[in-house]
């Protein structure tokens, strides 16, 4: 009997020990996932959708898990309260104006509340503090959008499928183009004319490019017109000239014109002897008389000179005027 009753102390024994160390196993684990023995502050944020978040599920913030859930009720008529409690430790870094938003652990995992730190310059969170909640794209929205798209998609397609028709059978511009050879040939000579054109224009911009580098080259003509004043008044100066050279010159050509006219007249003494030829005969006759009559007068004052009558003025004369020279 004895060695029985001790047989059962022992298995008795075993199983409190182990049951013991189950519970602080337990104790200890929940301890340090749900931080029930450390400091906390507790928070909150109004949902209009969860999405299938659940209370116990993990507080994140910076990638980092902070808290937990610890309740979630109804508020108003279709809104949610989702109470959280964070590690105190934290709190510096939230701020008042912080946003809190429902994630997932992974691309299927649980459902989470992930924590914006807010604006530095905003003063950190307090106990009981009531942060905004962003709104999330649910699954149905998600779908709705996929389901506009393919429709959309489906109108695209069937437009697309009714326009390819239509050119297949030579309709419309495009259809005409692909059925027609001989517009297709048309086009592509305009095509090449216009590169040709293109080109043409291109190496003329160049060489306007480059006339105009000329033009604005330092020390240049074309630059000393432009920009210096003294270079431009010298040209303008010289136009002037040029001008009144050229009203002169239409004045002189004027006077010779009615000189001319005159030349031809018979009213001057130069018309009639240039249109007269009866006139100019009798003036030479005149002069030749006037010739003859000069010879004539020398041989008499030369035969006076001999005469003893006058023979001695004349030497008079001659003598005074070697006097006057030598005098000079």
């Amino acid at each position: 009997m004895a060695a029985t009753e001790n047989r059962r102390a022992i298995i008795v024994g075993i199983f409190l020990s182990l049951g013991l160390i189950i519970f602080m196993i337990g104790v200890f684990t929940l301890g340090g996932e749900q931080k029930s023995f450390a400091r906390s502050i507790t928070i909150s944020a109004i949902f209009d959708d969860v999405a299938g978040l659940k209370k116990g599920n993990d507080v994140w913030f910076s990638g980092v898990k902070v808290g937990t859930i610890t309740n979630i009720h109804f508020v108003g008529t279709s809104q949610v309260d989702v109470r959280m409690k964070i590690d105190q430790n934290v709190q510096q870094y939230i701020h008042r104006n912080a946003g809190v938003r429902i994630g997932s652990d992974g691309f299927i995992g649980n459902k989470l509340i992930v924590i914006d730190g807010g604006n530095p310059q905003a003063p950190q969170i307090e106990n009981g503090a009531v942060l905004e909640a962003e709104k999330i794209t649910s699954t149905d929205d998600i779908m709705k959008t996929l389901q506009s798209n393919n429709q959309n998609l489906l109108a695209i397609t069937s437009d697309f499928k009714l326009l390819s028709h239509k050119i297949l059978q030579g309709k419309g511009t495009v259809g005409t183009l692909l059925a027609d050879s001989l517009m297709g040939e048309q086009l592509r000579r305009s095509m090449a004319n216009l590169q040709a054109a293109t080109s043409s224009a291109a190496h003329l911009a160049v060489q306007l490019d480059a006339f105009s580098q000329k033009m604005n080259t330092k020390g240049g003509f074309a630059d000393q017109v432009l920009t210096d004043t003294v270079v431009f008044n010298r040209i303008k100066a010289s136009v002037i000239q040029l001008q009144q050279a050229a009203a002169s010159a239409s004045t002189l050509t004027e006077n010779l014109n009615k000189a001319s006219s005159r030349l031809n007249a018979k009213d001057n003494a130069v018309g009639v002897l240039l249109n007269d030829p009866k006139a100019a005969d009798q003036i030479r006759s005149t002069l030749n008389y006037l010739q003859q009559s000069s010879i004539k007068l020398n041989d008499d004052l030369e035969a006076a000179q001999h005469n003893f009558l006058l023979k001695g003025f004349f030497k008079n004369r001659a003598k005074a005027k070697a006097d006057s020279a030598k005098r000079k």
